[in-house]
């Protein structure tokens, strides 16, 4: 890697919907290496096909990337020396450089028409053609600069007849491109047909904006998703017609991401199937008014999925699983990723969401079961859902899963489990709840966990009765089931007086 120019990279998605997590992790991947060589992150909108243009899109990409933590050094939303930053803005300037390889020879004008180019189509396959395309054999019998006379070029042009710009691409060579992840990848021009580089309405093919905005914008790496390496070649030509090949960017294509069995590319259909989200934030459709799930809206929290979506094609090389976006950019290198794909395991991204879950602060979780509980017309104090938190984060993998396993600190049981009732709820068992209930009334306020656990252990050594045996049947009283979180602590968070009253009820009811 060159250390003479800044390392400059871009994420250039295009607005045509929600972004995909898979351009989530391309963008990560791209900030990772920028940040990690000191390097510069772009932002930048490839609206070149109109038609597929969607309301909403590109502020939902600027919302997303900033959630996840990706910072925009130079582009879309906040400026810099190359903009405009959106393609659809910059149609002038593609222009040049296409007209430029026409008069230059590397590029010809094609005027076929869309029957004329279904008629090749069908020639090809009748001919059984390994490929129906437009390329160096089946030019020389279309309706292009190549074949008609520069008069009758001059006159089409002149009449506004429709046209394309071809790209000219050479008959017999092989286009040789080094990928910083796949090694050497070397493709015979006879597989690249002449893709268009400017379209009929003046705006550009994805092809030529993307390679003219690299060199304007001083892009030194392009890394990219696995899908774009069939156009490598075509892209490495472009640079070499241009007159740009010293300076064109290396290239890193990344695996695809997969479902989660490992068969195919993960799609928005897997996901629904699954039951899991595909996209970062929740989106709309404008058209449909269908709603799609989001990672934030499900519950993920940004660190988690940072660090699932990392784990993703790229091995650190160590034990280590749990990273902060710091230590991310520390220990992120494109040598490190691998080749195949990544089976998109979503268990997975729940355990890093409860890793982050326990980290987060008791007080901060806090807040939302408060906002819950008022919601359910329940009064509960920060300090009481601060200690709900804490006994809870633990079991839970959403902060929503918090206060959804929390009814037992609000309300005391309404029915008793069966099967713990009829193996622990015994004589033994009503003796030692009643001296536990009758030895708590005399207890000091508040009742804290330490204090019931001190209380339990000496009136079960007052009556002689162990205190393992009766326990299920403890727990069955105050919460009607026979397992769950820390007991003593539950006894903190009910308060003493609870406490007392659903013993009361439970030696009453069984």
């Amino acid at each position: 890697m060159s250390q003479q120019a800044e390392i400059r990279v871009r994420f250039a998605p295009s607005p045509t919907g929600p972004l995909h997590i898979g351009g989530v992790r391309t963008a990560l991947y791209n900030y990772l290496f920028a940040r990690k060589h000191g390097g510069k992150m772009l932002l930048r909108i490839e609206d070149t096909d109109q038609n597929r243009f969607v309301p909403g899109a590109e502020d939902y990409i600027v919302e997303a990337l900033k959630w996840v933590g990706i910072e925009i050094d130079e582009g879309l939303t906040v400026g810099g020396p190359n903009a405009p930053y959106r393609q659809s803005e910059r149609k002038a300037i593609y222009r040049e450089y296409a007209e430029q390889l026409v008069s230059e020879g590397k590029a010809y004008y094609a005027f076929d028409t869309a029957e004329e180019l279904e008629a090749m189509r069908k020639r090809m396959e009748e001919a059984n053609a390994p490929a129906a395309q437009y390329n160096s054999i089946t030019r020389l019998q279309m309706k292009n600069s190549l074949t008609l006379k520069p008069e009758e070029v001059k006159a089409l042009i002149e009449s506004g007849s429709p046209y394309v710009i071809r790209l000219k691409v050479p008959k017999k060579e092989d286009v040789r491109l080094n990928d910083l992840i796949r090694g050497w990848v070397v493709v015979h021009s006879s597989q690249i047909d002449d893709k268009v580089l400017l379209k009929s309405d003046g705006m550009p093919t994805y092809h030529l904006a993307n390679i003219v905005d690299d060199h304007l914008m001083g892009i030194t790496h392009v890394i990219r998703g696995e899908e774009w390496l069939p156009s490598a070649p075509l892209h490495v030509l472009l640079y070499r017609f241009l007159g740009w090949e010293k300076t064109m960017p290396q290239f890193a294509h990344l695996p695809l991401l997969l479902k989660p069995d490992g068969n195919g590319k993960l799609s928005k259909r897997d996901a629904d199937l699954g039951g899991f989200p595909v996209f970062p934030l929740q989106w709309k459709d404008p058209f449909s008014d269908t709603v799609a799930r989001g990672f934030r809206e499900d519950g993920y929290l940004p660190d988690a999925l940072v660090n699932f979506l990392a784990f993703l094609g790229w091995n650190p090389g160590t034990e280590q699983e749990m990273f902060t976006m710091d230590e991310l950019i520390q220990a992120f290198s494109l040598e490190q990723i691998n080749k195949a794909g990544a089976r998109f395991d979503i268990q997975k991204a729940k355990w890093f969401n409860h890793e982050y879950l326990r980290q987060q602060p008791n007080e901060q979780l806090a807040e939302a079961i408060v906002q819950q509980a008022a919601a359910d017309g329940m009064d509960c104090s920060l300090e009481k859902a601060a200690k709900i938190a804490g006994l809870l984060k633990e079991r839970v993998n959403f902060a929503s899963e918090i206060y959804a396993e929390s009814a037992v600190f609000f309300r005391a049981p309404q029915s008793y489990d069966p099967a713990i009732v009829s193996g622990k709820w015994n004589e033994e068992a009503v003796r030692a709840l009643t001296a536990f209930k009758d030895a708590l009334t005399s207890v000091a306020e508040p009742l804290t966990a330490e204090l019931a656990k001190t209380t339990l252990a000496e009136t079960m050594t007052a009556i002689g009765i162990k205190q393992g045996k009766i326990m299920q049947a403890l727990r069955l009283a105050i919460t009607g089931v026979g397992a769950g979180p820390d007991l003593m602590i539950t006894l903190e968070i009910i308060g003493r007086q609870e406490t007392v009253d659903r013993l009361q009820k439970a030696l009453k009811e069984l």
